[in-house]
Formats: structure tokens, C-alpha cells, sequence
């Protein structure tokens, strides 16, 4: 995991696509045109800033754009319950403006009671950028004093780095037990040529994802770029396959895949509205009649056909909603207690058991309460939320490689006054057309600064300057006069806490000196 914006591949990739799809790739050099195919492409969900308790500003402002569930983890930031936020730092290069945003995020979830994690993915860095232990522990440092003194507390929080966290390489290497190459190849693109450390450091990364729910299964998010969505699937999977019981909807004694349980979902749904029909007294066979005879649900052909058959041989067997609990992982010992503690009429089979007096949610309760007692993980599945990657100060990608594209926060603060001084802006050409036609902050590097950075808290003088330059009232120099001041400020206070933090790493326990021997590093255009 790393909140390092698109960078070069070194080995790898993702399957290829066509021009109007989106690749995903933690590791490439992809940028995103319209983030609504996201949602279209990967099931990724828009996102509402109203559905979250005192929104961070980032949230009220469009630059968290998604998420996957993130719904839980506002609900029990709501209900004052357990949750936590994680994410990582690839120590590839000095922390920006870039990394400004999910520090951002992590400490506000920390403000709302959160249990947040800052990890150093230096495995990561490693293995898939080539760089050596020296520049990982020098980087490392240097982003762990960001992010304290952007207002983590290391004494309510956790900061560690992959290697020497021992309790993550063991859930790792279980992890690692549940997946196949196969899985790695469809993915990520990795082929024949990808190094075996590339393939442990992802599994790592799905560690990460797992780590807070070691001690007790919580909701959790992971605040990244869009770009490492794959890792969240990822470890969205690993999650479940890691359960003991998966929980699920049932009709008859026979089981369904995923896309036949849905479909008979939406033809009982239309049985049951059906005046002509007594669901009370509904036979397999008579559903399969329904279903040949009516055109319900969007499944594909397949899927109708499966079903249809499943349904026929059924027969005369009665259709009764009910609550399954598929035998996954679970040892003979958990599987009796779940027997045993299933309250109401219930009916055992060899892989499953089906209750009939239990709800969805109290099933799913109950099944990781006997988890957890069987000394099982009982992991929720991760959520995650997404924010846009900065346009450049040039106007294309922010890239390390062009360091007129973006701001480092160990930027001496002139230095960042004049670059933002230089940025490309959404102007018009005369200041004559400006007042006319007004300029276009929805494609201006300088308002993104505003709206991400500089105005902070501030939703009015974000909007202000929306407006104003919209309007045709902002002109250009004026406008980047008063970000490059901003910025400045921004950067001498930040350098001046930095310090400040110095100490308060020291009382950390995070080793930031390795003795790792390892391969050279080797030096790589690093987008931000």
C-alpha cells in the first residue's frame, strides 16, 4: 500500500484495456480521466459527505470523490464504537503536498476516536522500487515527522514499519496460504518476469490492510489514491476466504453461487407480489415454471440456466427463506458450538447449516462471535475511501522527476512561493477575457491548492475564490500572489513543527536505522 500517486511500473502491470477503460495499477504511470468510471468499471461507490458525522473538509469538497462501505465505519464513528484507519507510505522520496492529503485523513479519523496506523511499506519500496535500505530509513524518517507534526498522536496511534513487524509477517505469510498465482497474474499483470519479493510485499500490503482487526475485528478504512483499489479487493477477498463461516441467503436445501442466489432473490421478490401465487406453499419446480415462463432480474443467460436446472431437480421440495452458514475454515469444535448456539428451527447438513428464526446481520453476529471463540479472526471486510490525485503545478502529472510540478514539504519556503508563483493556471489568455468570460478553476493547479491545501477549514474562502475566479473577478496574478504567501506560510510553520516532532519520534518504538543488507538501489521517475 502506498499513497505514492501513479508511478513506473518495474515489473508486472495489469491486463490490457481498452481506450475507454481505466487501469488500475498500484505500481504504473496510469492518470484517470473521469473519475465516474470508476464507479462503473470497479463497483466503486460515490461518495456523500452529508452521511459522515462532521465531515473532514476534503470530504466536503469533492477530492473524496469514493469508497467501498465506508458506511460502517461512519456508523460506528456515530455510535461511538470501536473503528480504525490505516494506511502506508512507500519512503521512495521526500513527503509532498501529495502525501499532505492522506495524512490529512488519517489524523481526522483519529480526532473522531479512530484507532489509526501509519505504516512504513519499505518491503514495498524494496522489492518493487529497488531502493536501498540507506534511503529507505532516511525517507522513512522523514515522512514519519510529517505526518506528527500535521497532528498525529503517536501516544493514541501506532506508526510501524513492514519488516520488523513480526505479528504482520505471520498474518502475511496465512494470508499467503488462501492465494495463488493465478490471482496475482489477473490482478496485478504479474508474468514470469516479476520477482517472487514483489509478489511477498503485495501479500504484505494485504497483511496491512488486516493488521488493525488483529486484536478484535472492527471496521476499518484505507484512505489512498484510487490507483490502490486492487489492494483493497484484494484483501476484501482475503478477508472473507480467512472467515470460518461465510453467511449467506438460501431458499432450498441446494447451495447457489453468488449470481443464482441474486437472481432467485428477485424471483421470489416478484412471487411474493404476485397475488396469484401462495409463496407459503411455493415447490422448486413451480419457481422453475415462473422463471422459464417471465423475464426477471438482469442475470445472463448462463445464470437463468443453472438455476432453472437446480430448480427442476429440486422438485417438489418446499422454498423457504432461510440463513445459511457455509462451513468455510471452521475446526469440528466451532462448527458443533455453532449448532449448538443457532437458536429456533435449524437444519444441519455436512458443509452448512441453515437457520430459519435468524436474520442476516444477527447471523452474521453469532458466526464471528463462535470465531472469535475458536480462536479465529473473525475479520470485517475493509472499507476504503478515495481522493483525486493533484494536478501538477505545470499542468500535467505531478512528477518527482519535474520538481516544478510539485511541492515537497521540505521545500525551502521561497522555493515553494516561486513555484507556485510559476504554476499553469485555468486563466483565460487577457485579463480582458477573464472579466468577461471568467476562468476555469475546475482545470487550475492553483485553486486545487486552495481547495486541498490552503484554505484548510475554511469551505468559504474556498468557495470565494471559486467564485471570484469564475466570476471574472480573480485574475490570475492576484490570485497566485495570495497562494504563493499562503504556501510559504504554510511551509515555515510546517518546517518549524517538524522540528518540534523531532523528539517525539524519538520516544516511538519504530526502528528507523536498519542493518538490512540487501541489493543497490536504483533510481525511478516516482509520480506524485
Amino acid at each position: 500500500m502506498t499513497e505514492d500517486q501513479p508511478t513506473p511500473k518495474t515489473d508486472g502491470g495489469t491486463d490490457s484495456v481498452s481506450s475507454d477503460d481505466v487501469a488500475l495499477d498500484p505500481w504504473g504511470s496510469s492518470t484517470i480521466e473521469d473519475y465516474r468510471k470508476l464507479f462503473e468499471q470497479f463497483g466503486i461507490e460515490e461518495f456523500d459527505a452529508e452521511e459522515v458525522p462532521e465531515p473532514h473538509y476534503l470530504m466536503r469538497r469533492g477530492a473524496i470523490f469514493g469508497h467501498r462501505k465506508y458506511e460502517r465505519v461512519a456508523e460506528a464513528m456515530a455510535n461511538d464504537e470501536p473503528f480504525a484507519a490505516l494506511s502506508g507510505f512507500m519512503p521512495t522520496g521526500d513527503p509532498h503536498i501529495g502525501h499532505k492529503m492522506v495524512f490529512d485523513e488519517l489524523i481526522w479519523h483519529q480526532q473522531q476516536g479512530g484507532e489509526v496506523y501509519g505504516l512504513i511499506a519499505d518491503l514495498e519500496a524494496h522489492s518493487a522500487r529497488g531502493m536501498s535500505w540507506d534511503e529507505i530509513d532516511e525517507h522513512a524518517r522523514s515522512y514519519l515527522l510529517s505526518f506528527i507534526a500535521l497532528g498525529f498522536d503517536p501516544e493514541e496511534g501506532e506508526l510501524y514499519r513492514q519488516s520488523d513487524n513480526r505479528p504482520l509477517q505471520d498474518l502475511a505469510f496465512e494470508i499467503g496460504s488462501t492465494t495463488n498465482f493465478s490471482e496475482f497474474e489477473a490482478i496485478y499483470g504479474f508474468g514470469g518476469e516479476t520477482n517472487v519479493s514483489h509478489m511477498q510485499s503485495v501479500v504484505t500490503q494485504l497483511a496491512d490492510i488486516l493488521y488493525p482487526q488483529l486484536d478484535e475485528p472492527m471496521p476499518t478504512v484505507i484512505p489512498v489514491g484510487p490507483d490502490q483499489d486492487p489492494h483493497v479487493r484484494f484483501a476484501r477477498d482475503a478477508a472473507a476466504r480467512m472467515r470460518y463461516f461465510k453467511v449467506t441467503e438460501a431458499f432450498a436445501s441446494f447451495e447457489l453461487d453468488d449470481d443464482e442466489r441474486a437472481l432467485f432473490r428477485d424471483l421470489y421478490d416478484a412471487l411474493e407480489s404476485d397475488d396469484g401465487v401462495d409463496t407459503d406453499d411455493l415447490r422448486c419446480e413451480d419457481a422453475a415454471k415462473h422463471l422459464a415462463e417471465f423475464a426477471i432480474g438482469d442475470a445472463d443467460t448462463a445464470t437463468r440456466e443453472s438455476l432453472h436446472e437446480k430448480l427442476e431437480n429440486g422438485g417438489k421440495e418446499p422454498i423457504r427463506p432461510r440463513v445459511r452458514f457455509l462451513d468455510r475454515n471452521a475446526s469440528e469444535a466451532a462448527f458443533d458450538t455453532l449448532i449448538e448456539e443457532i437458536p429456533g428451527e435449524k437444519r444441519r447438513y455436512e458443509a452448512h447449516i441453515d437457520s430459519f428464526d435468524l436474520d442476516r446481520e444477527e447471523a452474521a453476529d453469532l458466526a464471528q462471535k463462535v470465531e472469535i471463540e475458536h480462536d479465529g479472526y473473525g475479520f470485517e471486510a475493509p472499507s476504503s475511501i478515495y481522493h483525486r490525485f493533484m494536478t501538477g503545478l505545470t499542468g500535467g502529472k505531478m512528477s518527482s522527476s519535474i520538481p516544478a510540478s510539485h511541492i515537497s514539504l521540505l521545500d525551502d519556503p521561497e522555493e515553494g512561493y516561486e513555484k507556485v508563483k510559476s504554476a499553469a493556471t485555468g486563466g483565460r489568455t487577457t485579463a480582458e477575457e477573464q472579466r468577461e468570460l471568467g476562468g476555469k478553476p475546475d482545470e487550475c493547479p492553483v485553486y486545487e491548492l486552495y481547495a486541498y491545501l490552503l484554505a484548510e477549514g475554511d469551505d468559504e474562502f474556498a468557495t470565494r475564490v471559486y467564485e471570484e475566479c469564475a466570476g471574472g473577478e480573480r485574475l490570475c496574478g492576484g490570485c497566485k500572489e495570495q497562494a504563493a504567501e499562503l504556501m510559504k506560510e504554510f511551509l515555515e510553520e510546517h518546517q518549524e513543527k517538524r522540528e518540534e516532532a523531532k523528539e517525539l519520534l524519538e520516544d516511538v518504538d519504530i526502528d528507523l536505522s536498519s542493518d538490512r543488507r540487501g541489493l543497490g538501489g536504483r533510481e525511478e521517475d516516482d509520480a506524485v
